[in-house]
């Protein structure tokens, strides 16, 4: 938020605009005395409401930090509210103004009403000391230096490493080395009002107000909004500065993916699977017609181009997924395929083939965070954990595999046809138990913080006794507690395997396709779709949103088809540059 060209937001100091001198007397200038939450009493008390004493402290401290202090002092007069209380006022000051002995006199006096007591009352004192003796080093005179250190610092017996630390300074020669050792911004008002702002933790609120206390205010409720909002997906409103606080944020459902942007039909069969790379400049997409395709992704025009087609292994493509390096594709197939394939995605050659028995059935795999570690498993109670090389470093026996996902280098997610997940620790060989479900899992996936797994159910009933809404369809998991926090709404699922994903800003929503032919978006924390899109003739088997642009994503259908979806108006774009290259080629 910006006055005047200021960029100071409120509570901030910055001494071309405030004199600190002037915050001395905003305890004084109304006639009564100042009680211990700060209100001022006397003739020119207004008789406020304790809310209304917080919004008038909120607004002059604002008010102060972009430098209006007549206008500050006028408030505080004629409401009768002090902003703080009078020898916090004092103490403040004198801290900008490096006066350390009298510090030490105004934080005597605040003893009292520090928060945590003595011991708190000691880290104030360290704190203020230690900016004494950095400013002391930085004006060139280390022996008075030296002698804080020694007979200031050192007897508070407090954070001994830190003085440790603090004594090494001693040793610049310049005070730019200083300032880049300590990681201080040096003698100034900046490092003091960072100062103040330490210390203001340690008292009561009523006391000193925290600093940009009405901005953080302002910051929490736009925040809630945004919580709310079932379409927030942009980046362009991640402050308060390109915002209105005139009225409550909202967003329109013209910015969410809600349109198809392209429709792919290179592949001449059906779409088992579709993935961006990690950095979202390729999309891979894997089909029935055993080929691999890679595509070259636009994210100006949501546009992608066909790269090259990878048909090397032979098979029908049923899961692929990149590894973090954005080259290299683990490729496997259906449940009679024994191997899976690296390719190089960018030069198209086959990195290795992973093959071990003619009975495995290899259908699922996962890369380990570093890269250069996979898993792959599959139904039959295949579960090797190998290098990129192809080398087999450890196996784990019958685990008849629905699902991979890695954690970290050494701890695996496994869904198995016991209708659970559980983690395997490749380290340790350890198990134990993350997830339990009534039902059969089909697949599931892990957001990238480690924090939830998305899981797709399937039931088992006959479709001619259950209506479609019996369908078991997407569950939400928190990983770290182990429970089911939601089950999403509207989704078909029965017969088929359909792999579903996390993304969106924040990764804030999921995506599933559909045995009705539509993709559905919900909220992370709505259960009722926040968007249905349709356009697939046939039940759509995996959707994929870009990891890094949050407005698109890609579906891969039984229709032989991959769409790719955002905005409206990146389709109206799109059409139009369209249009634009034929008249020019015509």
């Amino acid at each position: 938020m910006q006055a005047n060209g200021c960029s100071q937001h409120n509570g901030t100091t910055d001494s071309s605009l405030v004199d600190p001198h002037s915050i001395r007397t905003s305890a004084s200038t109304s006639n009564g005395a100042v009680t211990a939450n700060g209100t001022m009493t006397g003739q020119n008390s207004k008789n406020l409401s304790k809310t209304d004493q917080d919004i008038v402290r909120l607004i002059g401290q604002h008010l102060r930090g972009l430098g209006f202090n007549q206008t500050a002092e006028q408030l505080i007069a004629e409401s009768g509210c002090a902003l703080e209380h009078p020898t916090a006022a004092r103490f403040r000051a004198h801290v900008m103004d490096g006066e350390w002995d009298k510090t030490e006199d105004d934080l005597h006096e605040l003893e009292a009403l520090v928060k945590g007591g003595k011991e708190d009352v000691i880290k104030m004192r360290f704190l203020l000391l230690e900016q004494k003796y950095l400013e002391l080093l930085e004006d060139g005179i280390p022996l008075k230096a030296l002698e804080c250190l020694r007979h200031e610092l050192t007897p508070l017996k407090y954070n001994t490493e830190r003085v440790h630390v603090l004594s090494t300074y001693m040793m610049c020669s310049s005070a730019p080395e200083l300032r880049e050792s300590s990681h201080w911004e040096g003698k100034g008002p900046v490092s003091r009002q960072k100062l103040i702002e330490n210390l203001q933790e340690f008292l009561p609120p009523s006391i000193m107000l925290p600093p940009r206390r009405l901005f953080t205010l302002l910051s929490q409720a736009v925040e809630q909004q945004k919580e709310k909002c079932p379409y927030h997906n942009t980046q362009l409103d991640s402050d308060l500065s390109s915002i209105s606080l005139l009225m409550d944020h909202i967003c329109t459902k013209e910015q969410f993916p809600s349109a198809t942007t392209q429709v792919l039909w290179d592949h001449s069969d059906e779409v088992w699977y579709c993935q961006f790379s990690p950095d979202g400049t390729r999309l891979a997409t894997g089909s029935k017609d055993n080929k691999l395709i890679i595509w070259d992704v636009d994210l100006d025009l949501f546009e992608v181009r066909h790269q090259r087609t990878l048909d090397e292994h032979k098979f029908g493509v049923g899961f692929l997924t990149w590894c973090p390096d954005n080259m290299h594709l683990l490729v496997c197939g259906p449940d009679e395929t024994n191997e899976v394939y690296i390719y190089n995605a960018v030069t198209g050659e086959v990195r290795q083939r992973i093959h071990q028995n003619s009975d495995d059935s290899l259908t699922y795999a996962a890369w380990m965070p570093d890269g250069r570690k996979l898993v792959v498993g599959g139904v039959r109670g295949q579960f090797y954990y190998c290098d990129i090389d192809g080398n087999v470093i450890d196996t784990w026996e019958g685990i008849r595999i629905q699902g991979l996902a890695a954690l970290d280098d050494k701890v695996v997610l496994a869904a198995d046809t016991h209708n659970r997940v559980r983690a395997y620790n490749f380290d340790t060989l350890q198990d134990f138990p993350i997830i339990q479900e009534d039902h059969p899992i089909m697949t599931f996936v892990v957001d990238d913080k480690k924090e939830y797994a998305l899981v797709n159910v399937a039931s088992q009933l006959s479709i001619y006794r259950y209506p479609l809404s019996s369908y078991k369809g997407c569950h939400l998991w928190d990983l770290k507690d182990k429970v089911l926090l939601r089950k999403f709404h509207g989704q078909t699922q029965a017969f088929f395997t359909i792999y579903s994903c996390f993304g969106g800003l924040n990764q804030d929503y999921v995506a599933s396709g559909s045995e009705d032919h539509k993709v559905f978006i919900w909220h992370k924390r709505r259960e009722s779709p926040v968007a249905v899109l349709e356009g697939h003739r046939l039940t759509v088997n995996c959707v994929h949103w870009n990891p890094c642009e949050p407005s698109m994503l890609a579906s891969a259908s039984d229709d032989g088809t991959v769409r790719i979806w955002g905005p409206k108006d990146k389709q109206r774009r799109r059409k139009e540059c369209l249009c634009f290259f034929c008249s020019q080629t015509v």
